[in-house]
């Protein structure tokens, strides 16, 4: 074993080899890389969790390369062989090595927290409970690498545990895709590989309600049968299965429906009215079937965004009592009527900003879930108002995924750094990270980079640093040691920040879609056309990074592993396309217009005006085909991605967009090749208005 030392905090080894941990354990004292055997024996205590947690290892291992068995704690080690031992605190060989090495696990550090001590021959890993244990293998996964001809393990000694209690992610399945349950069950896996302990699915209409089905569309819901197997999945992984169903406002697909239409705020709206006769009743129904399947302690009633309140039926009772009276009083009433014993509550802590002065008035067992996805600092104001009244917070960032053709880190990664360690410092005891499908293009696959930060964030104490994640997830993640997919991911986040800065709104999925020839389109390029090269360069630059990474470590002989979540590093390279085609799209338009002028100018002047026409269409390759190329393969990747992850429910309504893109530059292709075949035969072409093109600007 290693000699003995005292862990220390990881700062004080800034200058020390680093193993790129995610997250960041909170006292590490490191040593180097050795050499170890392929075979490794893995050896745990009786409990079943603890033998979970060993299998769980093995199987990372044998996927990697190596050769794995299991053994009694006791055994005595087989030659050849590197062991892993997991060992409760109170055990023998707990108690030995938490002495030998000064380590201790002591108050609110025994309920996740673990140690590790690993050296050349052997890995001990300790704890006293069995999250403990399972996320100490966590971190034996990370300390040993399979990237080279021979494995490797990291010698430190570690002792860490968690700075939030609760380390969740919210997956939006009501705006769009709707996962799998094999995919929600890979999600499962990694976000306890990297520490979460919540998985909260955000419904709207697509549980299944058997009190209430006519909501819920065909092919895209969540069946009861199916969330108690993923609950059961989740269970030795750790992870609680918090469920969220709007309560209040976010209803339309209830809403639209006549069926309901008394209890809607407006006409076919998205807000239940409060005081309507059977709004209640329908609540009650729908958390006495949640109550049913879901075991949680923790229940998610959303009630954010209720716009609509006080312009319909409730209207009177607005103006006389307030809106924020109204909306305090109905949520207050939903509470009172699912409560079950052994239930916390939580909600959207939208009424600090609206009505801060009223927060007193809630029940003290509920649990305000502030949330902000856009600032980087000044969090006070969504949190100090609940925890000042002596109400638990969660805070919850997001990955900033909405509305565009991939995430925009940039933003994702600071707003999750900020408003964590804000947390943190006023007393927050969880952080629920935030996906969205606004506009049901967003692909999960896309969104790790900020997830994992996110993870990063809730585990670690105070502010997590961007650079050190930035410079540590493609080898974790993706088992990439080049640093290249580190690298792809910076130049995509430059390209957002790029875009958000020069005016067009960052690679919006509306950015993607418009036609630059409509009046709108010419506003978007007017804003575009100054930075689309530097877009388009840091996009394929992205594109040949990831490749590059692919190519190295697959033709590595001898390789024991080649390059991991390879779905999810497909989805960033469809990202990378998407973003490029933006550019690109708009410097295209640019040049067909240039190109029209200059052969109306030929016209004109009774020159050959067929070079410029054949430039802009012709049977092999033009500007307007590949225009239609990029939307054709856009669709193809598009749709591969959406496959690995997600049921066929929704998707068309995202690939018809593709078609309808590829369909505009097909009738473009047709008629400038009939206005060519109209030139040869005599000699005139229509004019820019009448091609339903804009005048040519400068370059």
């Amino acid at each position: 074993m290693l000699a003995g030392s005292i862990a220390v905090p990881a700062a004080a080894f800034a200058q020390a080899p680093d193993p790129h941990l995610i997250p960041r354990p909170r006292e590490i004292k490191t040593g180097s890389y050795v050499a170890i055997p392929r075979s490794v024996s893995i050896s745990a205590a009786a409990s079943g969790d603890d033998r979970f947690a060993a299998t769980e290892l093995a199987n990372t291992l044998r996927d990697r390369g190596l050769r794995t068995s299991n053994t009694a704690t006791t055994s005595t080690p087989t030659p050849g062989t590197y062991r892993v031992t997991l060992a409760r605190a109170d055990s023998p060989v707990g108690r030995q090595v938490l002495g030998a090495y000064a380590l201790a696990l002591n108050g609110d550090q025994r309920a996740e927290g673990y140690a590790i001590v690993s050296d050349k021959d052997q890995t001990v890993v300790v704890a006293a409970s069995a999250a403990g244990i399972f996320y100490g293998v966590q971190t034996v996964k990370q300390l040993i690498r399979t990237d080279g001809t021979e494995p490797q393990i990291f010698t430190a000694t570690i002792r860490d545990w968690p700075a939030m209690r609760w380390r969740g992610m919210q997956d939006d399945l009501s705006r769009g895709p709707l996962p799998t349950l094999e995919f929600q069950k890979r999600q499962i896996r990694i976000f306890a590989a990297y520490k979460l302990n919540v998985y909260s699915p955000y419904y709207e209409h697509t549980f299944e309600y058997k009190s209430h089905p006519l909501m819920a569309p065909p092919g895209g819901v969540m069946t009861q049968d199916e969330v108690k197997e993923l609950i059961a999945y989740a269970r030795p992984y750790h992870i609680d299965v918090v469920p969220e169903q709007e309560a209040f406002g976010h209803l339309h697909h209830m809403l639209k429906y006549d069926l309901y239409g008394q209890l809607a705020e407006s006409p076919h709206g998205h807000v239940l009215a409060p005081g309507q006769a059977g709004s209640i009743e329908v609540i009650k129904e729908w958390f006495a079937e949640i109550n049913a399947v879901f075991p949680s302690q923790f229940v998610h009633i959303g009630a954010d965004e209720t716009f609509e309140l006080g312009r319909g039926q409730t209207r009177d009772r607005v103006q006389k009592e307030s809106l924020g009276v109204v909306y305090m009083q109905f949520l207050k009433e939903i509470e009172v009527a699912i409560r079950r014993p052994g239930k916390r509550y939580l909600f959207w802590g939208d009424i600090a900003q609206e009505s801060p002065q009223l927060v007193k008035s809630l029940p003290k067992d509920m649990i305000a879930v502030a949330w902000n996805y856009w600032s980087f600092s000044g969090f006070d104001r969504s949190i100090k108002p609940f925890s000042d009244a002596g109400i638990e917070t969660w805070v919850a960032p997001g990955v900033n995924n909405w509305n565009r053709v991939f995430p925009n880190n940039d933003v994702a990664l600071r707003n999750i750094q900020g408003f964590v360690r804000d947390g943190q410092r006023l007393g927050s005891t969880g952080m629920l990270n935030t996906n969205w499908d606004d506009d049901g293009e967003g692909l999960f696959n896309q969104t790790w980079y900020g997830v994992l930060f996110g993870a990063t964030a809730s585990w670690q104490k105070g502010e997590a640093s961007i650079p050190e994640f930035t410079e540590s997830f493609g080898l974790q993640f993706h088992g990439d040691p080049t640093g290249r997919i580190d690298a792809a991911q910076r130049k995509l986040s430059q390209a957002q920040a790029l875009l958000a800065k020069s005016g067009p709104g960052e690679a919006t999925t509306q950015l993607y879609w418009i036609d630059p020839f409509t009046p709108e389109g010419q506003i978007a390029a007017q804003r575009i056309r100054a930075i689309s090269r530097d877009v388009r360069v840091l996009a394929e630059s992205a594109l040949v990074l990831v490749a590059q990474a692919r190519y190295t470590l697959t033709g590595k002989e001898g390789a024991l592993a080649a390059l991991r979540e390879r779905d999810a590093l497909e989805a960033v390279e469809m990202g990378a396309r998407r973003i490029d085609f933006i550019g690109m799209k708009f410097q295209l338009a640019d040049e067909i217009v240039r190109h029209y002028s200059a052969a109306l100018d030929s016209v004109a002047k009774g020159a050959n005006a067929t070079h410029d026409l054949t430039e802009i269409a012709s049977q092999i390759n033009s500007r307007t085909q590949d225009l239609r190329d990029g939307y054709v393969l856009g669709r193809e990747l598009y749709e591969r991605s959406w496959k690995a992850e997600n049921r066929p429910y929704w998707s068309y309504n995202v690939l018809n967009r593709f078609d309808i893109g590829a369909q505009t530059w097909i009738r473009r292709i047709d008629q400038f090749n009939q206005v060519r075949a109209q030139y040869n035969r005599t000699k005139k072409l229509p004019g820019l208005e009448e091609m339903g093109l804009p005048r040519p600007v400068t370059p």
